[in-house]
């Protein structure tokens, strides 16, 4: 079997997708699968191309025995939606070309968003004799109209139609949760739709291997009986990050201290507002590659993960939450329905808190530092539950049995 991976992200670029898409590449790989990835020239999340592929408009690599080809995409810092699709489209154009000169394949995966890559998936599936697999981990253009992102009627409509096209083009949809799924398969009841969950991988996520050697805490001056709440991923707009250096100023125990590490098109307006409200128990840390996650995890106590109060959000799960519960570290969550479902009511992974309610979080911080012995208690079981449940390992072998069928039926 040949699968093509088209996604505007993939390593060295840290993230989400990219880190989930890789993960799925290598254990398809070892699967059996000739894997190849079609991907643009790492940029994120800084918005500049990496040093050592500047001034190029291709570039071919192998990332862990996987070919990887590069294309040329515009960037820019600048946050206006006329320069966000510059750079959608740019790769959208620049991904065709390339990917036109490719050999056949048996399948696309295409990731989504950026909902506008689907333009390149549905011409390359019939340029590469490939059946379409649309895959997608955010709802565009749902999420983008209800966050603001996008206000034009006219290109939200565009939007929409190609939606539906790219949707009704694959033998196959996959959705990232079971709120993604269940929205698609209301609005496309014909349609295949398929959870494809993120997972962790349990091998490099352990505890019992990664020393925690306190390096980090020594770095930003935070004690080792300090009690840290972490937050880590992008400084977005979605995530109302704004809420933890709010609840961070009414914590009066001097022991409790919060740590913000990422960076995104938030980052300068969350500094600037924990100087403001003078939050000298707020840290800023900067991005660090994916092989220093699991050292940094296990020197914290509590993860945060917040989002706003939307009902888009109430089928979301941060990919976030399972590189943390693998590390045997409770959550605090800030997200209401699926989410909060499975690791809070199921696993008994951490404690929830309503959505951008301020009083509500403090509430919360105040009783976690309260009770430390169940913060221990709880992180086991979320490891637990994650190894039964989002193992990468089985997740990659169940889809790579639901993609056999199309070929079959094929034959």
């Amino acid at each position: 079997m040949k699968l093509l991976i088209l996604s505007q992200y993939f390593p060295p670029e840290t993230g989400a997708p990219q880190n989930r898409l890789y993960e799925l590449a290598v254990r398809l790989k070892k699967l059996g699968v000739d894997v190849t990835v079609l991907t643009a020239m790492p940029n994120y999340p800084k918005m500049e191309i990496f040093e050592e592929y500047q001034g190029k408009n291709y570039h071919f690599e192998e990332i862990d025995g996987i070919p990887v080809h590069r294309t040329k995409i515009f960037v820019s810092k600048k946050k206006s939606i006329f320069h966000r699709l510059l750079n959608y489209f740019s790769f959208t154009i620049s991904s065709y070309l390339n990917g036109r000169t490719l050999d056949n394949f048996d399948f696309i995966l295409c990731n989504s968003p950026p909902l506008f890559l689907g333009y390149t998936a549905i011409a390359l599936s019939k340029k590469l004799n490939a059946k379409l697999i649309f895959n997608v981990s955010d709802l565009w253009p749902e999420s983008a109209e209800k966050l603001g992102i996008v206000t034009n009627k006219h290109l939200l409509k565009l939007a929409y139609n190609l939606e539906e096209k790219c949707y009704q083009t694959a033998c196959l949809v996959a959705g990232q949760t079971q709120g993604i799924v269940k929205d698609i398969s209301d609005r496309f009841p014909n349609k295949d739709v398929y959870w494809l969950p993120n997972g962790a991988n349990l091998t490099d996520l352990n505890p019992s291997k990664i020393k925690n050697t306190g390096a980090f805490r020594k770095k930003y001056n935070i004690a080792p009986d300090d009690l840290v709440f972490f937050y880590g991923g992008i400084l977005g707009h979605a995530q109302g990050l704004d809420l933890i250096i709010r609840a961070a100023t009414q914590t009066n125990n001097e022991r409790v201290k919060f740590v913000i590490l990422g960076d995104g098109p938030l980052s300068q307006e969350l500094k600037q507002l924990r100087n403001e409200l003078n939050a000298d128990n707020v840290v800023f840390a900067e991005p660090v590659s994916k092989q220093e996650i699991p050292a940094i995890i296990s020197e914290i106590d509590i993860s945060l993960v917040p989002l706003k109060n939307l009902p888009l959000f109430k089928g979301a799960i941060p990919s976030k939450i399972f590189e943390i519960l693998a590390m045997e570290k409770p959550i605090l969550l800030g997200v209401d329905g699926e989410a909060r479902e499975l690791f809070i009511e199921q696993a008994n992974a951490g404690w929830y808190f309503e959505p951008e309610n301020l009083s509500d979080l403090v509430n919360k911080i105040e009783y976690i530092s309260c009770n430390i012995d169940e913060i221990y208690k709880k992180g086991i079981s979320g490891r637990k539950y994650v190894a039964e449940n989002f193992d990468r390992q089985r997740i990659a072998e169940n889809f790579l049995n639901k993609i056999k069928a199309y070929l079959n039926d094929a034959l």
